[in-house]
């Protein structure tokens, strides 16, 4: 498969459809040098994305939490989210929009005078962890933590949060595994690399509380999908030596959408009725 970087298909890049192989940046953008960029990752089902305007609005909220005001109201996202999928001919795809600071008069910490661009790009993007959405995925335990929201805005999805997110997949994957799961700086369970996570003990659901990390879209819906089927859910700290006694666990996210868990470090899970019934039940629900 061709690398991202050299694709048939149109970008939207501030204002403007380009060809794919020539949506380019300056080696000198900010962003590239100090991670001031903010991103939305989306999927589109059968020609609507879903969640759309809601993703464009949490990508205004990053923007503002990282002092980098967008500069392109959520109707024009919008609209341009819907030029690239209708030029590239997608109805079912991946949409990713991010804003970041370019090249421009400052090259140092300081990025005041320099512009904040903007970028949407949508291709076709299968399972997220593969054949795990079957069978359970696999996670190691990550040896980093998140960190505290006294550190950085852990409310933003912004680039640099994502830093240790790299680093912890590469070590699961080079120990087998298609995730990892951080504590965060506290100790408390946390989130996968890109995904929140539940957990299953005696019919109820367990759920960290995301005081220290994203509030994810997807688990907010999924939370949602629960409570309408009389589930009783807790958002908690959750401390490490809980994960003994779960029954069954899953990972949320847009990219991951409902991915049921096998396996986190020695503790293993079953694919569980409920598990299949949620994940089940979202994939009906994005396509409705």
């Amino acid at each position: 498969m061709a690398g991202y970087d050299d694709r048939d298909g149109k970008i939207w890049m501030d204002g403007t459809l380009v060809d794919w192989r020539d949506a380019n940046v300056h080696i000198l953008s900010h962003a590239l040098h100090y991670a001031s960029s903010v991103f939305e990752g989306e999927r589109c089902y059968d020609g609507k994305i879903f969640l759309s305007r809601k993703h464009s609005e949490r990508l205004h909220k990053s923007g503002d939490l990282m002092d980098m005001k967008i500069p392109y109201s959520v109707d024009e996202i919008e609209a341009a989210k819907q030029a690239v999928l209708d030029a590239n001919n997608l109805s079912n795809a991946y949409v990713r929009v991010v804003a970041f600071r370019g090249a421009g008069e400052d090259m140092g910490v300081a990025s005041s005078r320099n512009p904040v661009r903007m970028a949407v790009a949508a291709w076709e993007w299968g399972n997220y962890y593969g054949d795990a959405k079957m069978k359970g995925a696999k996670l190691d335990i990550a040896k980093w933590k998140r960190p505290s929201p006294e550190t950085i805005p852990t409310a933003a999805k912004a680039a640099g949060l994502y830093m240790i997110c790299t680093m912890s997949k590469h070590a699961a994957e080079a120990k087998g595994c298609s995730d990892a799961l951080f504590m965060d700086y506290r100790g408390y369970v946390a989130e996968a690399t890109g995904a929140n996570v539940f957990f299953v003990k005696d019919g109820e659901v367990h759920t960290p509380d995301p005081d220290a990390i994203l509030n994810g879209l997807t688990r907010q819906t999924v939370i949602g999908m629960l409570e309408e089927r009389g589930v009783k859910v807790h958002v908690r700290h959750i401390m490490p030596e809980e994960l003994e006694g779960f029954e069954q666990c899953w990972l949320t996210g847009s990219a991951a959408e409902v991915t049921p868990v096998g396996q986190i470090g020695d503790y293993n899970f079953e694919v569980g009725a409920l598990t299949r019934e949620i994940a089940q039940g979202y994939e009906a629900l994005v396509r409705a």
